[in-house]
């Protein structure tokens, strides 16, 4: 049985790779060319910042969820509107802004929310239909509780 270990060995490995190359990589082949993963939505995401009426939404909702996590004594102010908003499409945005901290220390931040209701764009004004999946630049947002 010795003799032929090394023989079963060389031939097992070659069935394997036979069958990855004739069976397995032309399932994947047809997987990724197939709509399996093609989202169907009316946002189409870009590279370029845009403004539109739901990345000034997004951005008001990203101020106002940085609002409720700090102290109410905190005074803060934020810009008419975003350096840079992107869409990503599928309405997920990413909301470049700034933030003026007791109007001394102006912090730049970057939001990263999405709007949860997909085409049904009714509800876009009530937070509860958004979620933030992302927040940075700002630190711990209690430090900016902190005088």
């Amino acid at each position: 049985m010795k003799k032929y270990s090394i023989l079963i060995f060389i031939i097992s490995l070659a069935m394997l790779l036979l069958i990855q190359k004739e069976v397995v990589m032309p399932f994947v082949y047809k997987v990724v060319q197939s709509d399996l993963f093609l989202i169907d939505s009316n946002d189409q995401g870009g590279q370029t910042p845009i403004s539109t009426p739901l990345t000034e939404l997004a951005f008001t909702h990203c101020n106002n969820y940085i609002k409720s996590k700090l102290s109410p004594d905190t005074s803060i102010s934020f810009p008419e509107k975003p350096l840079n908003a992107w869409s990503l499409g599928n309405y997920h945005f990413i909301i470049n802004a700034e933030i003026n901290v007791t109007n001394t220390t102006t912090k730049k931040y970057v939001c990263r929310i999405n709007y949860i209701n997909g085409d049904n764009i009714e509800g876009a004004r009530d937070f509860a239909n958004w979620s933030i999946e992302g927040l940075s630049g700002l630190g711990s947002v209690d430090a900016l509780s902190q005088p």
